[in-house]
């Protein structure tokens, strides 16, 4: 689960979008700081405000999956490394979890991940074009738990809209989460998408490809819940 961000001192700015993320100076090991100097120029992307070539960005046409706010990339790597016919891009705005991902990519031999360290609504938005994305994944995002702060939870309204727009048809946004108040909030919210398709009744079972984290064995452990969902994008 990712730790709840501590609260900021001052209100967003009123021009300014609420972000779902607060950036913070984590620590990072010589491991981490070699691979961001020695492997970022060839894994990570720079931000663009159009799409890029992505079939020359992998060297071949696949399906695409985008992953939002990969934390430090443990399940990001595993999915990829299980599934060689599918190319991943990564989306963190985290340092060390960056550098994380791509000393994983590095030690795993992984060809099919990329990486864009930016807000992930500005990439959606801007980098992937409608209708181009086999699937979304968005796992234990930070769940806001105070109620002056639920406004900056990613998964809202118009976020949803955004990520169904960008999905194929049959694409599949698979979020989790282990805070049952924002389980409830997400099945709310994608629910009344009319482009996506429950395909669950309700909350699904986690599924084989999403690997178990630390953090959801320990949870679990201790009787805490995880609530996965998946949602279809209709045919149009």
């Amino acid at each position: 689960m990712q730790a709840p961000s501590p609260e900021t001192p001052n209100a967003p700015h009123p021009h300014r979008p609420v972000r779902s993320y607060v950036l913070r100076a984590g620590r990072m090991g010589t491991g981490q700081q070699r691979a961001l100097a020695e492997l970022a120029p060839h894994w990570v992307l720079p931000f663009t405000e159009t799409p890029p070539d992505w079939d020359a960005v992998f060297g071949r046409r696949a399906p695409r999956v985008m992953e939002v706010g990969f934390g430090m990339g443990l399940a990001t790597a595993a999915i990829a490394a299980a599934h060689p016919g599918v190319d991943f891009i990564g989306v963190e705005v985290h340092v060390p979890g960056v550098g994380a991902l791509l000393q994983r990519i590095d030690e795993m031999g992984l060809r099919n991940l990329r990486i864009v360290q930016h807000d992930a609504v500005q990439v959606l938005t801007q980098m992937v074009a409608p209708a181009s994305l086999a699937g979304l994944n968005l796992f234990f995002p930070d769940p806001w738990p105070k109620k002056r702060h639920h406004k900056r939870r990613i998964l809202q309204p118009d976020w949803v809209a955004l990520v169904a727009s960008r999905l194929a048809a049959g694409g599949v946004l698979h979020a989790a989460t282990d805070w049952q108040d924002y389980a409830d909030h997400m099945l709310a919210v994608l629910q009344a998408e009319p482009l996506l398709a429950n395909r669950a009744d309700g909350f699904a079972p986690r599924p084989a490809h999403r690997p178990e984290t630390k953090f959801e064995a320990r949870g679990l452990k201790l009787g805490h819940g995880v609530w996965d969902l998946l949602f279809t994008r209709r045919e149009t």
